[in-house]
C-alpha cells in the first residue's frame, strides 16, 4: 500500500479554520510537497475536443487556485486539466471572513468568497513565467469587479488578457456571491457579454474555445434562453453548473444556514439534472463540462452518460484529499469497461440514446 499523507495532513487540515487550511495546501503544492502522477494515463480515458487532448476528462474547477499560484503542481496530481480563478481585472479583498464553512455530514461547502483575487495583471504574469505542464491543459475562469457597472467590458478585459495563456476561457455569470452577477444570465445581458468577450479572441492565430458556467438555480424559461444563445452566438461550451443557493432539508451542521454557494455531494442530484437538460435542449451539439458533487468514478461516469464531456471536480478534494484524482479515474475506467465503452466520447449523454 502507498503510504498517504494526506491520511495524516487532512484531519489536521479540517481542525483549521478552512481558509487557513487552504493556504496551507497551496504552498504544500507550490513546495512540491503533494505529489505527482508516476504513469500515463490509459489512453482509453483521453478526450479530443477543440482541437485539444485531454489525457483525461477530470479536471480541477476553478476557486481552489484563484490566483494561478500552483496550477502545473496541481497538473501534476494527475488531472487532465485546471481550471484557475476566478479573474477580475483590479484585485478585490472579496467578502469578509469568516467566508467558508465546511459541512462534514454531507460532504459539503458553504462558501461567500466574493471572487477574492489579486487581479488580472498579477496573474497573467504568473502564467506567462510557469513552465507549461508537458501534458496538462488551462483554462481561465473569467469574472467582473463587485463595482463595475459595465459588466461585459471586464470580460473583454479579462480575454485580452489571457487569451494567448489559457487553453480555454469561461466566462462566469454565476457565482451567487457577487451582487446582481446572475442578473447577467438573462438573453440579452448574456448576448453582450458573450459578443464583446469573443471580440478580442478573433485577433488571435489560435483561438481559445470560449466557455459559459452557469447557475443551478434557474427556471425552464432560464435554462431555454441559455441553449438558444449558446446555440446561435457560437458558443464553445458550457459548464454546469455552479454553486446553489439552494439548503435541501437533508443539511447537517451549524454552519447549514450560512449565506453563500453550497457545494459537495448535495449538489450532484440538481446539477446532474440540469446538466442531462442542457445536452437535451443543445441536441447534443455544445460540449458540456458536468461539475457538481463529485466524490467518485461513478459519479464522474454519470455525468458523462448525462452529456457531460468533461467532469471537474473541487469540494470531495478536501475531505479525501489529492489520491482521490487516481481512485477516480480508475474507478471510471471500470465504469467505461462494464458498459461495453471503449472510450468516454462513446458513452457521452448515453442515458439519452
Amino acid at each position: 500500500m502507498v503510504f498517504d499523507p494526506y491520511r495524516v495532513a487532512g484531519p489536521l487540515l479540517r481542525r483549521m479554520d478552512a481558509e487557513t487550511a487552504h493556504r496551507l495546501a497551496i504552498k504544500a503544492l507550490k513546495a512540491g510537497l503533494a505529489g505527482r502522477q508516476s504513469t500515463a494515463d490509459d489512453p482509453r480515458l483521453a478526450v479530443s475536443l477543440w482541437d485539444r487532448r485531454f489525457t483525461n476528462p477530470v479536471g480541477l474547477a476553478a476557486g481552489f487556485d484563484k490566483n494561478a499560484e500552483a496550477p502545473d503542481a496541481l497538473l501534476g496530481l494527475g488531472f487532465g486539466f485546471v481550471e484557475i480563478g476566478g479573474v477580475t481585472p483590479r484585485p478585490q479583498p472579496g467578502n469578509p471572513r469568516p467566508r467558508v464553512f465546511r459541512l462534514p455530514d454531507n460532504g459539503a461547502v458553504i462558501n461567500r468568497m466574493g471572487f477574492n483575487n489579486d487581479g488580472l495583471e498579477v496573474v497573467r504574469e504568473r502564467l506567462r513565467s510557469r513552465r507549461r505542464h508537458p501534458t496538462g491543459l488551462l483554462a481561465v475562469n473569467l469574472g467582473k469587479n463587485k463595482d463595475t457597472e459595465d459588466a461585459a467590458s471586464d470580460y473583454e478585459k479579462g480575454a485580452a488578457a489571457f487569451g494567448e495563456l489559457a487553453d480555454f476561457l469561461v466566462i462566469n455569470v454565476s457565482s451567487p456571491n457577487t451582487p446582481g452577477l446572475r442578473a447577467l444570465q438573462g438573453r440579452e445581458p448574456l448576448i453582450e457579454i458573450i459578443r464583446r468577450t469573443q471580440a478580442p479572441l478573433k485577433t488571435l492565430s489560435r483561438r481559445p474555445p470560449l466557455l459559459l458556467k452557469i447557475a443551478p438555480d434557474l427556471t425552464e424559461a432560464d435554462e431555454a434562453d441559455i441553449a438558444d444563445v449558446a446555440v446561435s452566438e457560437q458558443l464553445d461550451g458550457l459548464i454546469v453548473s455552479n454553486t446553489t443557493l439552494a439548503r435541501p432539508d437533508s443539511l447537517r451542521g451549524d454552519a447549514k444556514g450560512e449565506t453563500g454557494g453550497l457545494s459537495g455531494k448535495p449538489l450532484f442530484g440538481p446539477s446532474t439534472a440540469l446538466l442531462g437538460r442542457m445536452y437535451q435542449r443543445t441536441d447534443g451539439k455544445i460540449p458540456l463540462v458536468g461539475v457538481g458533487g463529485i466524490a467518485s468514478g461513478a459519479d464522474a461516469y454519470a455525468k458523462i452518460r448525462a452529456g457531460a464531456s468533461l467532469v471537474q471536480l473541487y469540494t470531495a478534494l478536501i475531505y479525501q484529499g489529492p489520491s482521490l484524482v487516481q481512485t477516480l479515474k480508475r474507478d471510471l475506467l471500470a465504469c467505461l469497461e462494464r458498459d461495453g465503452f471503449s472510450s468516454v466520447s462513446e458513452a457521452v449523454g448515453a442515458d439519452f440514446r
